[in-house]
């Protein structure tokens, strides 16, 4: 059954929230501001929803967008060198039609894909507060709901960073799956799993009744990649080790 509607009313309500003052005014400064090179373009400059196949395996959750990257374009992981890598790997892989993401109209389709973010504003300094956090988390958990169940179900979700793995273990948890205690560790290529209740309602949660493994990757920050932190042939091997865990 489709859940097209649901969707729509979704990504509604998290392109027009404001329930966070200060990454409102953040968000619309640096869409009024802007960057040099982009002091042509119109900036998004709002809430960003989450994007991909919805019937997708392999969930990605990131932070937040970047402030003249998807608050730019509208599409997380558009317009900024994190996405440069991000969607080579996702390319190279087999999970994306092209390398690179410019912007909402480019012609970019995921494979089995679905991005999504712990919160949907640029924050300052890429540091949202615990309340901020806690605000924004449930947008998150209504996609991971809707993310469609016809291709298989949800088996793999990759937190990209620290933060991201753990506001999807958060999620997890308080959607009933077991995980872990003590807390997994974040690591790149980390692996963690997490049961889900032989009653969860799986036509409704978009996960099936086998267990999911969450991995880890070192987020594709400049921070990372220009320190040589994260290697592409790093960030490649994630993708491989998720498609592997879909074959087996």
């Amino acid at each position: 059954m489709s859940r097209g509607p649901a969707w729509d009313a979704l990504n509604r309500e998290i392109t027009t929230c404001t329930l966070c003052p200060r990454l409102v005014e953040h968000r619309e400064a640096m869409a009024t501001v802007k960057r040099a090179s982009f002091r042509d373009q119109e900036y998004w400059g709002r809430p960003v929803p989450g994007f991909g196949d919805r019937s997708a395996r392999i969930v990605i959750c990131g932070l937040a967008p970047a402030a003249h990257g998807a608050n730019r374009t509208g599409r997380m992981f558009t317009g900024d060198r994190s996405g440069d890598w991000l969607f080579r790997a996702l390319h190279e892989t087999g999970f994306a039609n092209q390398s690179e993401a410019v912007c909402l109209d480019d012609g970019l389709a995921l494979t089995d894909v679905f991005i999504t973010a712990a919160n949907r504003c640029a924050p300052p300094a890429n540091k949202p507060t615990t309340a901020e956090r806690d605000l924004c988390r449930p947008f998150m958990d209504r996609e991971l709901d809707l993310v469609d169940t016809e291709g298989g179900g949800v088996r793999v979700l990759i937190a990209l960073g620290s933060f991201g793995w753990d506001q999807t273990l958060r999620a997890l948890r308080e959607r009933g799956c077991a995980v872990p205690r003590p807390k997994p560790k974040f690591g790149h290529l980390a692996e963690a799993r997490i049961g889900v209740p032989a009653d969860r309602n799986v036509a409704s949660a978009g996960f099936p009744r086998n267990d999911l493994t969450l991995l880890g990757s070192f987020h594709p920050s400049q921070q990372n990649t220009f320190t040589g932190k994260l290697t592409q042939p790093m960030l490649r091997a994630v993708f491989i080790r998720a498609a592997g865990l879909l074959d087996g």
